[in-house]
């Protein structure tokens, strides 16, 4: 007779008992898409440590019920491709990056489980700054970090957290402190800390350690979700390629080699309180902005025309190029616009190259830069021949010159010319030419009110004189754009509707 046997989830029962059937975990993609040819396997090499870890983390993610809330941050290294395993939510970051990357992912989204998962050179070394900062700050994410000792991706090089005498590509004599100093302690580092709730240091190098680092990540992934603190788990990985060694040595040298000089302890495991009586007190966004009472600074009725407009404001350093973009934002933020400024500068004070990029949107912005904008505001013709290309057909060039360049071939966009630097002469301060740009952009896109633009103007400028240079020179680009328009030279935009 045929034994009976039922499957209930990773256990099968069959007459004799209970045996166990090894599956993956839910939380793994069911296919893994990187190669079409090879679709059941990851990309480690046999004996890697990432493979292990990887199911330590999907598991305890499976079973703590996170999967739909987890995000996991993938770093430059080995374990790059991480996103094509982890059935989350999944950002890669560059090199080193991933703890300053889920600090923002965590503050903007703190109702998320935000992990960062990063190898010793990524961590170590490029990364140092932010590991120790988003630890000192008390980030409330969890850090997986897989110590193998060595660069792993990049041919063997000597890492961070290489051993004394070990031999790698650059180090062929073996890591020698008196020319390359110790091999880093992430986890004693980052002990030393206030902020810090839980570290531990685990290894991968036998069944028993094994099991001691699937009760670490359950814990760091559990004190997150209690919105405890930083936890931090340093994960000792064999890298057998890398090393020369088949599997098995791999695993012995890792217990042989690397726990001596690398002890496994609970470095920290401890409630913080990080006081909180020191938060600025909250303000409206008028306050913020404007240090006035909101009364003073109610928002003005003004209609946008547009769902996304991006303008790039371009000139010589000097000439108010970022301050005049820092205006518009601080507008559009007044006007209830979703605003980002984005700024790019030579290190010259004066005459240098300097652009930035504003984004005004009644949406969330995904990101400051502009490419191809629908405005360029080209303060000189350097600027105007550097930028003019890359501005969206139909859309607007406003030039602080009285007259194009004869030899120069524009896209099909509309082109405004206004000798702003003699009209701010005129004015009495020829600092004041970018805020005449700034009038003459309002009066032809009417993106936003002049009025809005002057209690900004008003906040920021406490000089009466030059704030009524300022006022005047809004006024003259403005004016003048409306004699262009009469006299038939510009034809007004109707608003960038999109």
């Amino acid at each position: 007779m045929a034994e009976e046997r039922v499957s209930v989830g990773d256990l099968k029962v069959s007459t004799n008992g209970y045996e166990i059937a090894h599956s993956k975990s839910e939380v793994f993609y069911p296919e893994y898409e990187r190669k079409a040819d090879l679709k059941h396997q990851t990309h480690y090499c046999p004996g890697c440590g990432h493979g292990v870890a990887h199911k330590l983390i999907a598991e305890a993610i499976e079973d703590l019920g996170l999967q739909d809330q987890t995000i996991l941050v993938s770093p430059v290294g080995c374990s790059v491709f991480a996103y094509y395993y982890f059935d989350v939510g999944n950002v890669q970051v560059a090199h080193g990056r991933a703890p300053a990357a889920a600090t923002g992912l965590k503050r903007a989204c703190p109702d998320k489980i935000v992990i960062a998962y990063q190898g010793d050179g990524d961590l170590a070394a490029i990364g140092t700054a932010e590991i120790v900062h988003a630890a000192n700050r008390g980030e409330k994410i969890t850090v997986f970090f897989v110590n193998n000792a060595i660069y792993g991706m990049t041919g063997g090089q000597m890492a961070p957290t290489t051993l004394v005498g070990q031999k790698s590509t650059t180090s062929p004599w073996g890591r020698r402190p008196v020319n390359e100093g110790f091999p880093l302690h992430m986890a004693e580092l980052l002990a030393t800390l206030e902020a810090p709730v839980y570290i531990e240091r685990v290894a991968l190098s036998d069944n028993k350690n094994i099991m001691k680092a699937r009760r670490a990540v359950r814990k760091a992934l559990e004190i997150q979700r209690a919105g405890t603190g930083f936890s931090f788990v340093e994960i000792l990985s064999p890298c057998p390629t890398i090393w020369g060694k088949d599997p098995v040595e791999a695993r012995k040298w890792v217990a042989e080699k690397m726990i001596p000089s690398f002890p496994l302890n609970v470095f920290r495991d401890r409630k913080v309180e990080i006081p909180t009586n020191n938060e600025p007190p909250r303000k409206t966004v008028a306050e913020l902005v404007g240090g006035a009472k909101p009364a003073e600074t109610s928002r003005p009725q003004h209609r946008h025309h547009f769902r996304d407009l991006g303008i790039k404001i371009a000139g010589f350093g000097g000439q108010g190029v970022l301050l005049l973009g820092q205006l518009l934002a601080e507008t559009g933020m007044r006007e209830g616009l979703e605003v980002s400024w984005l700024p790019s500068y030579g290190p010259e004070m004066r005459s240098g190259s300097a652009h930035c990029h504003v984004c005004l949107s009644k949406e969330r912005i995904g990101s400051p830069l502009i490419s191809r904008p629908n405005v360029l505001v080209a303060m000189n013709e350097l600027s105007l021949r550097k930028f003019a290309a890359q501005v969206l057909p139909g859309g607007i060039i406003i030039y602080g010159r009285e007259h194009l360049p004869e030899d120069l071939a524009l896209p099909q966009v509309q082109v405004v010319c206004i000798p702003a630097s003699e009209i701010a002469d005129k004015l009495g301060s020829a600092k004041v030419a970018n805020v005449v740009m700034m009038g003459a952009l309002l009066e032809e896109t009417e993106c936003l009110s002049p009025a809005t633009v002057m209690q900004v103007l008003e906040a920021k400028v406490k000089n009466p004189a030059l704030l009524e240079i300022d006022r005047k020179a809004l006024d003259a680009g403005r004016t003048y754009i409306d004699h262009m328009v009469a006299v038939g030279a510009v034809t007004q935009a109707d608003g960038f509707a999109q």
